[in-house]
C-alpha cells in the first residue's frame, strides 16, 4: 500500500508545474520558473526616452542592457510606490533577458493540471490572450500568466529597440 501512495505521490509530481508566484495589487500571478533567472531588489533605471510608460527603462546586469517593464502598468494597475517589497524579476525568455517589476514575490509552487482551470471569458473588454488559466491551491487563487507570450509580443518588441539603445 505504501508503494502504491509513493507512486501516486511521483505520478503527481511528475505533470506538476513549478511556478514563481508574485503580487500585483491583491492578486497573485504565477509564471514558469524555468524562466526565471534571478531575483533582485527593484533600483532605479535609466529612463529611454519615447518609450511607452510601461518600459521603465533599462538595467546595467552584468555588462548586458536589460529593459524593464513595469507589470503594473503594463496590466493597467494604478501605479505603487516602489518600497522595499518590489522586485524586479530577471526573466530568459525567448534568448532574451528582460526584467519585470512586480509588488513582491510570495513563493514557489508545484501546480498540477487537476489545480488548474481555463481563464474565464471577458469578450473583447479583457485581453486574456496572455493567461494560461487560474490555478487553485487550497483557498489561495493564482492566476497563471504565459510570461513568454506576453513579452513576446509586437508592443513587447519594443523592449527590443530599448535594449539596443
Amino acid at each position: 500500500m505504501a508503494t502504491f501512495g509513493n507512486s501516486v505521490l511521483a505520478s503527481r509530481a511528475s505533470n506538476a508545474r513549478e511556478l514563481l508566484v508574485f503580487t500585483l495589487g491583491s492578486e497573485e500571478y504565477g509564471i514558469d520558473i524555468l524562466k526565471v533567472q534571478e531575483i533582485r531588489g527593484y533600483d532605479t533605471v535609466t529612463r529611454i526616452a519615447n518609450a511607452p510608460e510601461f518600459i521603465k527603462g533599462v538595467i546595467n546586469l552584468r555588462g548586458s542592457i536589460v529593459p524593464i517593464v513595469d507589470l503594473r502598468m503594463k496590466f493597467g494597475l494604478r501605479e505603487l510606490i516602489y518600497n522595499e517589497f518590489t522586485v524586479v524579476i530577471i526573466l530568459n525568455i525567448t534568448s532574451r533577458t528582460m526584467g519585470i517589476v512586480v509588488d513582491g514575490v510570495s513563493d514557489v509552487i508545484q501546480l498540477s493540471q487537476e489545480e488548474m482551470r481555463a481563464a474565464p471569458e471577458f469578450g473583447a473588454a479583457v485581453d486574456t490572450a496572455y493567461i494560461e488559466g487560474l490555478g487553485t491551491v487550497g483557498e489561495q487563487m493564482i492566476i497563471v500568466v504565459d510570461i513568454e507570450r506576453l513579452m513576446s509580443s509586437d508592443e513587447m518588441a519594443l523592449t527590443d529597440a530599448v535594449a539596443r539603445v
